[in-house]
C-alpha cells in the first residue's frame, strides 16, 4: 500500500502527514518527515481522521428544501441555475450589499475560498465574516495601528518563550509544538513563561507560571508592562531608533498601581516583577497570545498589552523575537495607514477589521426591519448555527433570511436550515491548501494533492467549480478565448494578456475564476483548483524577491513567480517559499515612517481606568470558559463522537473545593446555567482550575446519525452575542457568568 502525502486539517499548524488507505478507509496515519515545518511530528488527533473522511453524515448530492421542510435531491444544473437566480433576485430587489458571505475555509481548506470572492463581488456583495472575527480581529486591529502588520514569534530560536492565554500542548499554534516546548523547558539557558488561569500541560512545563483569576488578564498584563516602565527596564537607544509614542505610554504605565493590579489578578507582585526582569534581560523573547486573552474581558486591550511587552523590550525583527511574516495570501488585510476610511457594519455599526464583520453582530444585522439588513447568505465550510454565540438567536436569524445556501462536506447544523445545500469533496478528495502561512524566518506553503476519489455514486463539485459555474450563471464571465490562445504561446504571453485583461473592472472582480477557467485546465494532475495560486506566487515574488531566492527558487521578474508556482505544484510535502535574513522583519513594518507606534490613546485610557476588578454577579458566581481544547476535542469537522477515546461526553471541569461545596463527585451530573441557557453535563474534578473557574470543551453538542441525541454540551447554547469586546466585537467565550447545581 502506498503512503500519500497530505496534511492534518484540525488546527492552524496543518502538520504534514502521510496516509495509507485500505479501500476508502484511512488504515494508517503518520507524520510526514519531508514536511518542511512539522518534520514528521504529529499529535494524536490526526490519527483519527478516518472519522472525518468517512463520516455518516457526508453529503453526496445537491439538495433543495421542499415546502414541507424536508430536502429533495436535485442535479447540479438545477442547483446552479436556481441558486444563481435567487442571489441575483436579492441583488436586483435590495442591492448586492444585502448579500452576506460567511466562511471560506476551515483550518485547512482555504483554496476553495479563494474563489468565493469572485461570485460575491460579481453580485455586488460587500460584507463577509469568518471564524477569525471570533478570535483574532482585536489583535489584527492593534497590529494594524501599531506597525501596519502583525507579528509572529520565532520559538525555535528564542531565549524566552512567553505564552499568554495559550496552551500549545493541546492547541498547538507553533510548529512541532510538543517537541518545541520540551526543548525550551529542558534547556537551562532558556525560559518558558505561561500566563493562564489554568494549570495547563504547557504551564506544567513552565519555569514561570503567572496564574491570574479568570477575567483579570488586563490587570496582570498592565502590571507586567508597567514594571518594565517603572523599573526602567527599557532599551532606550533601540526605542528611539524604531518607535514613536514612548512618552505617552510611559505616562500611563508609569501611573499604574502595580501592587493593586497584582492583587486584583491574584498574582504575587514579586513574581510579576521577576517575570518582567527576566523578559527585559533576555537576548530574545518570542510571544504568542491566543483565545484565553482574545475571548475574555478587555480582549483588545489584552492584545495591546501583549504587543507592548515585546515592542517595549525591543524584541522585534531579530531571530528568536517577533517578526511580521510574509503572507502567501492576504489572510489579514491592513487599512489603518491607507487612504480608505474605516468601515462599519450597516445596521449595528460594528467596526469591520481586516474586512470582517464581527460574528457577534451577524444576528443583529439580520433580525431587524432596517432596509439595509442582510437578506441572503452564502455559508461555505462553516457552521455558524453551532459555532457562533447564542446559537438559539443565530438559528432564528438564519431562518429569517430570504435565502440561505450552504456549501459543505457534511450535513451540519447550519446546512439543516438551508434552502440549498451544495456538497463538496472532503479535504482529502481534492487539491487543497491552507493560507495560515505565518512562520519566520523560514515560511512554508503546502499544496495538498487528493488522497482518494470522492465516494462512488456521489455527485460532488469542488468549491472552485461551484463558484465558477455560479459566476457563469449570472453572466459575469466574459469570453476567455483570447487568454486561452495566449496561454498556448506560453506563460509569459499569458501573463501579459491576463494583466491587460485586469484593466477591465468586471474581469478584475472575478480574476480567480478567470484563472481557473483558463490556466486551470492546463495544470498537471487535475490541479485546476491551484490556478489562483499562480497570481499569489507572482505577488510574493514581486514583493519579496530576495527572500524567495534565498528559499532556493531561481529567476528574475516574472520567471521568479512562475518558478515559485511550479515548485509548489511539484512539492507534495510542501516547500519553504521565503527565507528571511536577520533584520528583514523590521523592513515589513508598514507604518508611513517605518516605526512602531507605541501609543494607542483609546486603549491607554482603558488601561488607566481598569478599576478594581471584573464585575461579579452572585446569581452567577462561576466563570465558565466555553470551548477548552483538550486531547480529544477539535474543530467540528470531527462530527462522529466515536473519535474520542477519552471524555466522550465532554465533562465540566471544576476545582475540588467547589465540587465539595456543591456535593459533586467525579462523573456525577451537574446543571450549568448561564443567562442564555442550561445544560446538564458530567463532572471532572481537577486542581488545574482555580476556585470559581469552570470549563467546557469545544467541539461537542453535535447531532450525528446513529446516535440517540447530541453528545455533550454545545458551548454556544450558553454564550451571549451581546457579551463582546467594545472595540473589535470579539466574544467573551472565556468569561461567561454561570452557576452550577447538583442534579
Amino acid at each position: 500500500m502506498e503512503w500519500h502525502s497530505t496534511a492534518c486539517v484540525l488546527c492552524a499548524c496543518n502538520c504534514g502527514i502521510e496516509i495509507k488507505l485500505d479501500g476508502r478507509r484511512f488504515d494508517r496515519i503518520r507524520g510526514d518527515k519531508a514536511h518542511p515545518s512539522s518534520q514528521g511530528y504529529t499529535c494524536e488527533k490526526p490519527l483519527r481522521l478516518d472519522h472525518y473522511q468517512n463520516g455518516a453524515d457526508r453529503l453526496t448530492h445537491p439538495l433543495r428544501r421542499r415546502p414541507d421542510g424536508g430536502f429533495e435531491r436535485i442535479d447540479w444544473d438545477t442547483a446552479i441555475r436556481e441558486v444563481a437566480a435567487a442571489f441575483a433576485a436579492t441583488r436586483d430587489a435590495h442591492g448586492g450589499e444585502t448579500i452576506f458571505y460567511y466562511g471560506g475555509g476551515g483550518q485547512g481548506n482555504h483554496l476553495g475560498g479563494s474563489y468565493a470572492g469572485s461570485f460575491m463581488r460579481a453580485l455586488g456583495a460587500r460584507y463577509r465574516s469568518n471564524a477569525l472575527a471570533q478570535e483574532k480581529t482585536g489583535q489584527f486591529w492593534v497590529g494594524d495601528r501599531m506597525l501596519g502588520n502583525v507579528a509572529t514569534g520565532d520559538f525555535d530560536h528564542c531565549e524566552v518563550a512567553l505564552f499568554i492565554g495559550k496552551n500549545p500542548w493541546q492547541s498547538h499554534g507553533i510548529p512541532r509544538a510538543r517537541p518545541a516546548l520540551r526543548e525550551i523547558a529542558r534547556d537551562p539557558d532558556r525560559c518558558l513563561i505561561v500566563i493562564d488561569p489554568r494549570r495547563t500541560e504547557t504551564a506544567e512545563l513552565a519555569d514561570i507560571h503567572l496564574r491570574p483569576k479568570p477575567g483579570t488578564d488586563a490587570w496582570l498584563l498592565a502590571a507586567l508592562t508597567a514594571t518594565l516602565v517603572q523599573e526602567d527596564l527599557l532599551p532606550h537607544d533601540w526605542l528611539a531608533a524604531h518607535t514613536t509614542g514612548l512618552d505617552e505610554v510611559r505616562d500611563v504605565l508609569g501611573r499604574v498601581p502595580i501592587g493593586r493590579y497584582a492583587d486584583v489578578a491574584g498574582v504575587d507582585e514579586v513574581l510579576i516583577r521577576r517575570t518582567a526582569r527576566r523578559v527585559a534581560a533576555a537576548s530574545s523573547v518570542a510571544v504568542h497570545e491566543d483565545l484565553g486573552v482574545q475571548m475574555t474581558l478587555h480582549s483588545t486591550v489584552n492584545s495591546y498589552l501583549d504587543t507592548l511587552i515585546w515592542a517595549l523590550t525591543g524584541n522585534v525583527g531579530r531571530p528568536g523575537t517577533n517578526n511580521p511574516p510574509i503572507l502567501f495570501a492576504p489572510l489579514v488585510t491592513f487599512t489603518h495607514w491607507g487612504s480608505r476610511p474605516d468601515r462599519f457594519s450597516p445596521v449595528a455599526g460594528a467596526r469591520i477589521i481586516s474586512g470582517l464583520v464581527p460574528c457577534n453582530v451577524i444576528a443583529d444585522e439580520i433580525l431587524t426591519e432596517d432596509p439595509r439588513r442582510y437578506r441572503a447568505m452564502l455559508v461555505e465550510t462553516a457552521n455558524p448555527a453551532h459555532s457562533l454565540a447564542d446559537s438559539r438567536r443565530m438559528r432564528e436569524a438564519l431562518n429569517a433570511l430570504d435565502l440561505l445556501v450552504v456549501i459543505d462536506v457534511a450535513m451540519t447544523e447550519t446546512a439543516r436550515l438551508a434552502d440549498y445545500v451544495l456538497p463538496a469533496p472532503s479535504q482529502f478528495e481534492k487539491w487543497e491548501a491552507t493560507f495560515f502561512n505565518l512562520e519566520t524566518p523560514a515560511n512554508y506553503f503546502h499544496l495538498r494533492r487528493p488522497v482518494l476519489d470522492p465516494p462512488p455514486g456521489s455527485d460532488l463539485l469542488p468549491e472552485p467549480e461551484i463558484h465558477a459555474r455560479l459566476c457563469e450563471a449570472i453572466d459575469a464571465v466574459p469570453d476567455v478565448t483570447p487568454l486561452r490562445e495566449a496561454l498556448a504561446q506560453g506563460r509569459p504571453a499569458f501573463a501579459a494578456a491576463f494583466l491587460n485583461a485586469l484593466a477591465d473592472p468586471a474581469v478584475a472582480k472575478i480574476a480567480p475564476v478567470i484563472l481557473y477557467r483558463t490556466l486551470g485546465p492546463a495544470l498537471p494532475g487535475g490541479a485546476a483548483a491551484a490556478a489562483s495560486l499562480w497570481a499569489l506566487a507572482h505577488k510574493v515574488a514581486l514583493a519579496h524577491p530576495a527572500a524567495v531566492r534565498r528559499a532556493g527558487i531561481d529567476g528574475e521578474g516574472l520567471a521568479l513567480g512562475d518558478n515559485l508556482f511550479d515548485a509548489i505544484l511539484a512539492s507534495p510535502s510542501g516547500i519553504v517559499f521565503t527565507l528571511d535574513e536577520p533584520g528583514d522583519g523590521l523592513t515589513r513594518v508598514g507604518t508611513p515612517d517605518g516605526r512602531i507606534h507605541l501609543a494607542l490613546p483609546d486603549l491607554l485610557a482603558e488601561i488607566a481606568s481598569l478599576g478594581d476588578g471584573p464585575p461579579y454577579d452572585p446569581d452567577y458566581p462561576f466563570v465558565l470558559s466555553a470551548g477548552e481544547r483538550r486531547a480529544f476535542t477539535a474543530n467540528t469537522i470531527f462530527r462522529d463522537p466515536a473519535w474520542r477515546r477519552r471524555d466522550p461526553s465532554g465533562s465540566l471541569r471544576i476545582n475540588p473545593a467547589d465540587a465539595a461545596t456543591l456535593g459533586l463527585a467525579n462523573g456525577s451530573p451537574a446543571r450549568v446555567t448561564t443567562r442564555q441557557g442550561t445544560v446538564q453535563v458530567p463532572i471532572e474534578i481537577t486542581e488545574t482550575l482555580l476556585p470559581g473557574h469552570i470549563s467546557l470543551p469545544n467541539g461537542l453538542g453535535l447531532t450525528y446519525p446513529g446516535t440517540p441525541a447530541t453528545t455533550g454540551a454545545a458551548p454556544n447554547e450558553l454564550t451571549a452575542s451581546a457579551a463582546r469586546d467594545p472595540h473589535a466585537g470579539t466574544p467573551w467565550h472565556k468569561h461567561v457568568p454561570a452557576r452550577v447545581e447538583k442534579v
